[in-house]
């Protein structure tokens, strides 16, 4: 009976297909086959498949994929994050198949799925803005803060209908823009307007989408850092640009040298690639440096000088370590030279992915576009609304990032406590990792000043160098990976963020929680000694 309506199937399929070429004539000389499943039939019938057309070009395969993607890559979740995966996967089967009990994420500034707990104020808005009937309930109020109570009211009346599962503006909620524009505003000491406001589903689409708007096709560039986050590398890659290079000086503790830039923008110049932007990511991203007021004072002006529009990445802005060293924002920066909003072409850059909040899965930022003349605004408008808006959960938590509890306010105490437990945590992590790296053979690591890594340079034995290239791996990459086999650490390799060539460096995030940090310690001491003994030359 099976096979006999097999048969069926098979008939009334070459009878459609028939029907079909003989109004398609183009068809005939195409050879076709149907699959293994028919060929295995007791039919002899042969039916055709575009599977086999003379026309290979038309076949899904890698080589006919969009060749901007195949050359795109993001080393962060790359094939080390994958391989810890599948150890994960073995640990849960047999958690005594492996020389280490779990798997220890190093590799991204996730730190809520490291044990980091939410900011309680931003969490009790977001709960009350999802389920505002619970508002007038008398219980709320026993468990609920006063002010987060009257900030959940306030939020809710700028939204349309009052649900967090409504579409809103293409730029964000106007109410939650103007909020963002204030907190902005009391921390520069200059204007900030909430029209200039792109909320975004983390800082991540605001970058995408200057790239979108800025390169036209390989004969433009994009200056960016190296080492750089790789995101940069990525979007240049799919939207068709050329990333142009300029090289952190690793001696000056990841230094921006001004004659660095104007020698790569002159090099490239001299390809024929028009340098477009300056991507500067302060505190760095994966270096972890803080810009001095002086050097960023030096890069306006050279992008007012050059006429190139100034992207910059300020997403740890709250992640500032060391005393000696302050957070300014390059807007902040523009206006204390007098360049005024029409003077200067600048994209700052925020995240609540980052800082002491953490809220990396719910996808919130915004970008704050200035000194671009209203015909181009109105193209960044346009590729924002192709997107419809961002969501509003993100929306809500970029606002509260930038307008948190004050003062007087109930919620302020416990608010203050878990921001200040946090970034004191975070740099003493840093510390202590930073101290642990340099006392290894082979190892120099420039101290954390801000941001959420360590970028640490391992100088590699030959043997060990020419043990990765038989692998055909990066030596950085074979360290790193062989680091996760025998511990269970997860790092990425330099090479995913670029270095200068013949360095090999590993980046390592600061966010296990405390506890944790002496077992890594231990582990990665250990580690490093047998690798240079097995391989010292």
């Amino acid at each position: 009976m099976r096979r006999l309506v097999a048969d069926k199937t098979k008939q009334l399929i070459r009878t459609h297909f028939l029907t079909y070429k003989s109004h398609h004539p183009s068809l005939a000389s195409q050879s076709f086959f149907f699959s293994s499943y028919y060929s295995t039939s007791t039919s002899t019938t042969t039916f055709p498949s575009s599977m086999e057309s003379s026309d290979s070009s038309h076949q899904l395969s890698l080589q006919t994929l969009n060749p901007k993607v195949l050359k795109c890559e993001y080393a962060v979740r790359g094939a080390i994050v994958t391989q810890a995966e599948k150890l994960q996967e073995q640990l849960k089967k047999d958690p005594k198949s492996l020389p280490f009990d779990e798997i220890l994420y190093c590799n991204i500034g996730n730190p809520q799925s490291l044990g980091q707990q939410p900011i309680t104020f931003f969490r009790e808005v977001l709960a009350l803005c999802d389920h505002p009937n619970i508002l007038d309930k008398s219980e709320t109020q026993g468990l609920f803060s006063a002010d987060s109570i009257e900030r959940a009211w306030q939020i809710l009346e700028q939204i349309p209908g009052k649900a967090t599962g409504a579409y809103s503006h293409s730029q964000g909620i106007k109410g939650l823009r103007e909020t963002i524009a204030a907190g902005i505003e009391a921390r520069d000491g200059f204007p900030a307007n909430a029209n200039d406001i792109f909320l975004t589903d983390g800082a991540s689409p605001g970058v995408h989408m200057m790239m979108q708007l800025l390169l036209r096709s390989e004969q433009d560039g994009i200056l960016c850092p190296i080492p750089q986050y790789p995101l940069y590398s990525a979007s240049i890659a799919l939207h068709g640009g050329t990333l142009v290079p300029y090289y952190l000086d690793e001696a000056t503790g990841w230094g921006l040298e001004i004659s660095e830039l104007k020698k790569q923008l002159e090099s490239s110049k001299s390809k024929g690639v028009t340098v477009r932007a300056l991507v500067v990511i302060n505190p760095g991203n994966p270096t972890g440096q803080v810009l001095a007021e002086e050097n960023q004072k030096q890069i306006v002006e050279f992008c007012k000088k050059e006429g190139l529009v100034l992207l910059a990445d300020e997403v740890y802005q709250d992640n500032v370590y060391v005393p000696d060293k302050k957070f300014h924002s390059f807007k902040k920066i523009a206006r204390s030279l007098g360049y005024q909003e029409n003077d200067l072409p600048l994209v700052s850059f925020q995240s609540v992915s980052k800082g002491f909040y953490g809220e990396c899965g719910k996808r919130g930022g915004y970008m704050e576009v200035t000194g671009f003349t209203a015909d181009i605004r109105e193209q960044i408008y346009k590729v924002a609304s192709v997107n419809l808006c961002s969501n509003l959960t993100g929306q809500i938590l970029a606002s509260l990032v930038m307008s948190p509890p004050k003062v007087g306010d109930e919620s302020y105490e416990v608010y203050s406590a878990e921001k200040e437990g946090i970034l004191s945590s975070m740099a003493r992590r840093a510390k202590t990792l930073e101290d642990a790296f340099n006392s290894l053979e082979g190892v120099t690591c420039n101290k954390a000043e801000g941001a959420m890594y360590l970028f640490p340079r391992i100088n590699l034995p030959q043997k060990a160098i020419k043990a990765a290239e038989a692998e055909h791996i990066a030596p950085d990459a074979f360290y790193a990976r062989r680091l996760l086999e025998e511990t269970g650490i997860v790092v990425v390799p330099g090479s995913g963020f670029g270095q200068v060539p013949g360095t090999w460096h590993i980046r390592c995030t600061i966010l296990p929680q405390e506890d944790k940090i002496p077992g890594i310690v231990e582990r990665l001491t250990a580690y490093h000694q047998k690798f240079m003994d097995e391989f010292r030359d």
